[in-house]
């Protein structure tokens, strides 16, 4: 590899890393948010936080790394322009054509990660997602009920087991506490269970046991009740989706599938990276400045030609899905003509940087 090619190279490369790393710690925060929210609802068991944010962040990456990747290309194409290194390299005959193997080098493999991850990764992630809240919502030691202690429930309830079975569904000796009101609800019972109505809502029947209800402050208003069965709801747990569910099936599933939102999900997944590939050519020549002017500037541009391009690969989707777009038709109407304009215009700056080389 030629020491230009090295250079260019780790130059696109530490651009990319750095865009990167920002972005990620950008939407790890709001991953982070949207599941602390549904763990404090009851939603979600706290103790899958760690594992729900690594494989909500697998379906983030096919967006975020387009954008890191332009960005990247466009922070070190102004860099040497802003540095004079471009007009230099122009001047001993290096282009932007002579410039496509550093630059290559970089983006086929971002290229075909973001492939990976959209095509595979993603929807594997999403289905084991999927399958480890199912199974918390139907196991209270999943759920982060255990044996000898007390539990604070997201409603304000405390709870006391002292005992689960080994599948975590028949509990042994509850103790329950809760407060409605400026009431104080205490309920004992020898055993119990956890049961479902429904494909959210979740209840807990206890067994032979006594209720005592009466003022929060001081007074003498109890209430003392033996019962042979007492129900009372669990928060509800997050929304499960069918098995069948596009969102959910592998990719190569979506191909023989005849619905609408099947084919929706299909073009969805194969978008991300031909907008990738479409935005990185875009940046060379969208990069293109005199020295002395201001960078930002042509990245707030690529940073807006973005969300308009994934706004209409959402708003696309969402018309494929819905069967007001041909399906015959997908997302090619968005794909095609990016990446032909991508091609077009990085080829048309190799030209326009000739040009101007011979009429000096």
């Amino acid at each position: 590899m030629a020491k230009l090619d090295r250079y260019l190279f780790r130059e696109f490369t530490q651009s990319f890393l750095a865009t990167l790393i920002v972005l990620l710690v950008v939407s790890l925060g709001g991953v982070m948010a949207d599941l602390l929210g549904n763990i404090a609802e009851g939603r979600i068991p706290a103790n899958l936080l760690i594992s729900q944010m690594g494989l909500q962040l697998l379906n983030y990456l096919p967006v975020i790394l387009p954008l890191a990747l332009m960005l990247g290309l466009l922070l070190s194409f102004a860099r040497l322009y802003r540095d004079s290194e471009m007009p230099v390299l122009t001047g001993i005959g290096v282009g932007p054509r002579r410039m496509l193997k550093p630059f290559l080098m970089l983006v086929v493999p971002v290229v075909g990660l973001i492939g990976a991850l959209s095509l595979w990764l993603g929807p594997w992630a999403d289905r084991t997602s999927e399958r480890m809240i199912e199974h918390a919502n139907r196991s209270l030691i999943v759920a982060g009920l255990d044996a000898g202690r007390f539990t604070m429930l997201p409603n304000g309830s405390v709870i006391y087991i002292g005992g689960i079975s080994a599948d975590g569904t028949k509990l042994q000796r509850v103790f329950v506490q809760r407060q409605e009101g400026d009431r104080l609800d205490v309920v004992t019972a020898r055993t119990g269970e956890m049961f479902f109505e429904g494909q959210r809502d979740r209840y807990m029947r206890l067994n032979e046991g006594f209720r005592v209800e009466g003022p929060l402050d001081a007074g003498r208003d109890f209430n003392l009740m033996r019962f042979a069965s007492n129900e009372f709801a669990l928060p509800d747990r997050a929304d499960v989706r069918a098995e069948t569910d596009p969102e959910l099936l592998p990719t190569l599933a979506l191909f023989g599938d005849q619905r609408a939102d099947a084919n929706a999900q299909l073009h969805y997944r194969l978008t991300p990276p031909l907008l990738a590939l479409a935005f990185a050519l875009i940046a060379l020549p969208l990069a293109r400045s005199s020295p002395r002017q201001a960078r930002y500037g042509r990245i707030m541009l690529g940073f807006l030609a973005y969300l308009v391009g994934t706004n209409l690969m959402y708003v696309g989707t969402q018309a494929l899905s819905e069967d007001k777009v041909p399906g015959m038709l997908g997302l090619w109407w968005l794909t095609v003509p990016l990446l032909a304009f991508g091609l077009w215009s990085y080829l048309r700056d190799g030209r326009m940087a000739r040009s101007r080389m011979k009429s000096a």
